[in-house]
């Protein structure tokens, strides 16, 4: 029951991250589940897989009533992306867990710098082109996405989270979306990407159902609340608000793994 209810508030600011960023601070469910609930790292991944997927699906139904989700070029991206999950997926298991958080922790300082990056320029994450044009993309633009497509896949089923803060920068900045768009668009491919994640590890038959219902319901509702808040506030002030949880969880979990290694 105890864990049940730590993962109400947990699940929350989670599922607000993905409804307001696309992602970013999604990535804070492994170590949610690892450190406060008890779960083991490999457990971990595949429970977030779930609480992410179905999260990151429920953000892209609100985005699609507004028109803010381009669904051709998000099915692409998942398309793009199934090589990679199934890698992701297969290295995972063979992955020493004390190492895999140590990765995680890299991971995670990666999408706070990022997230930091764009927060301070924010008038240099501009279209470059509108996805209109996509007959006429380039042999670079589509590399680029095929690229993007294949990182973010590995990262779903390697480390159980949707990456979104590589897919948000890679929509505006290879395929012109404007913010709201890429956003949207990264929600479906989080969701596409956990889904196959999820079917090369076997399914979900070894998940402690009583800490993931719960904990996704919280997301789901916090992505409604999320894509309420990315229509009200400006997206720099709502990725420095997470970058810093990201910053904090990432060295707590750098310490500990080391200290399991050694």
């Amino acid at each position: 029951m105890t864990f049940s209810l730590l993962a109400l508030p947990l699940g929350l600011l989670i599922g607000v991250s993905l409804g307001a960023l696309g992602g970013g601070g999604s990535i804070l469910t492994v170590p949610a589940l690892v450190y406060v609930i008890g779960e083991n790292p490999r457990n971990a991944t595949s429970a977030s897989l779930v609480i992410v997927g179905v999260t990151a699906l429920t953000g892209t139904i609100g985005y699609a009533r507004s028109r803010r989700v381009r669904w051709d070029p998000g099915l692409v991206f998942g398309v793009v992306g199934i090589g990679g999950s199934l890698l992701g997926s297969d290295l995972n298991r063979l992955v020493n867990p004390n190492v895999l958080l140590l990765a995680f922790a890299g991971l995670m300082l990666l999408a706070a710098g990022a997230m930091l990056q764009r927060s301070a320029q924010p008038s240099s994450l501009q279209p470059s082109a509108p996805w209109a044009a996509v007959a006429g993309l380039t042999a670079k633009r589509l590399v680029g996405v095929a690229i993007v497509g294949t990182v973010v896949g590995f990262m779903t089923g390697f480390f159980g989270v949707g990456g979104g803060f590589v897919v948000v920068p890679g929509l505006v900045l290879a395929l012109g979306f404007c913010m709201p768009e890429a956003v949207g668009t990264s929600l479906l491919v989080i969701a596409l990407n956990s889904v196959v994640a999820l079917a090369a590890r076997g399914g979900v038959t070894a998940l402690d159902w009583h800490v993931v219902i719960p904990f996704t319901a919280a997301a789901m509702a916090g992505s409604v609340v999320g894509g309420g808040l990315a229509a009200r506030v400006p997206a720099s002030a709502l990725e420095r608000s997470f970058a810093g949880p990201l910053v904090l969880v990432s060295v707590y979990t750098a310490t500990k793994s080391i200290l399991g290694l050694v």
